[in-house]
């Protein structure tokens, strides 16, 4: 049986924040309840050995979120989350008390994305605090920096010398954290603590002009991705759903996998072309030309 490198299930896809760079879905606010989640783990445990919690929304706002960490761990499975970081103090001992989590990526571009966002220093604060405690746990962390400007669109990136600055004061890594993290796509600031920056990205959008038909993707190859109502679709950027390729509610995983439509993807992507409509309006992909 094909084993993928993640699994993206989406256990709310209600967030606290309104990020410039995230797209606006029309789908229902909801969240992952622990019969469904359940469900969810025993029809993807053959297939993965981690899964993200991650699609939209903020994950950290299930208040069952203690007990999808304890199923996880129940069927061995580790535990990747994504966040802004604003509910970390919130959230703090349940994320740290759990075996499974195996890491936290905080998505400090957030923050300036965000109109009356509050205190710079304190959101960092808030983070820091928790990281020392996570990397002290053996919890891996990675801080974002996903708002770098790529030549067609600018990115809000003004307060990103300021939070370096705030780190290096923090971790005190012994260079120049503002250089490196220029030069670097990755930076190592100490075990199991990285900060990464990558460019601004335009989401994929049903209703915008094609950009490309010639695309590679690894949609279906390493990973694929489970939406809070069951939907699986072939990655984490459908966030409305476009390409439902079955419900993991109504059909089992293995044969929503190994339909024909799944197949037809997985094979267009092989030979650099995308099938899908969606697929031909997503600015994610041209990373990977």
């Amino acid at each position: 049986m094909k084993k993928f490198k993640k699994v993206y299930i989406e256990i709310t896809n209600v967030c606290n924040l309104k990020c410039s760079f995230c797209p606006e879905f029309g789908r229902p606010p909801e969240f992952m309840d622990i019969k469904r989640f359940k469900h969810i783990i025993r029809e993807v445990k053959p297939f993965c050995e981690y899964v993200y919690f991650h699609v939209m929304g903020e994950p950290l706002l299930n208040s069952n979120l203690q007990s999808l960490l304890k199923i996880c761990y129940d069927n061995f499975i580790k535990v990747n989350i994504t966040t802004n970081g604003t509910l970390l103090n919130k959230c703090s001992q349940i994320l740290l008390d759990s075996p499974a989590l195996r890491k936290v990526s905080i998505s400090l571009h957030s923050f300036e994305a965000n109109e009356g966002n509050g205190s710079l220093g304190s959101y960092i604060n808030n983070v820091v605090s928790f990281i020392k405690k996570a990397v002290h746990k053996g919890i891996i962390c990675e801080l974002r920096l996903w708002n770098m400007d790529n030549g067609q669109i600018k990115g809000t990136n003004e307060m990103n010398n300021d939070i370096i600055k705030k780190l290096e004061e923090s971790f005190q890594p012994g260079f120049n954290l503002e250089l490196a993290v220029k030069n670097q796509q990755s930076v190592k600031l100490e075990d199991r603590l990285f900060i990464g920056r990558s460019e601004i990205f335009e989401w994929p959008d049903i209703n915008k002009d094609i950009m490309d038909e010639k695309v590679f993707c690894y949609g279906l190859r390493d990973q694929f991705g489970i939406l809070v109502d069951g939907t699986v679709v072939p990655c984490c950027l459908d966030s409305e759903g476009n390409i439902p390729l079955g419900n993991i509610f109504s059909n089992l995983l293995r044969d929503i996998l190994y339909s024909e439509r799944a197949r037809s993807i997985y094979d267009g992507f092989s030979g650099r072309k995308a099938v899908e409509e969606l697929c031909k309006k997503c600015g994610y992909a041209k990373r990977y030309k």
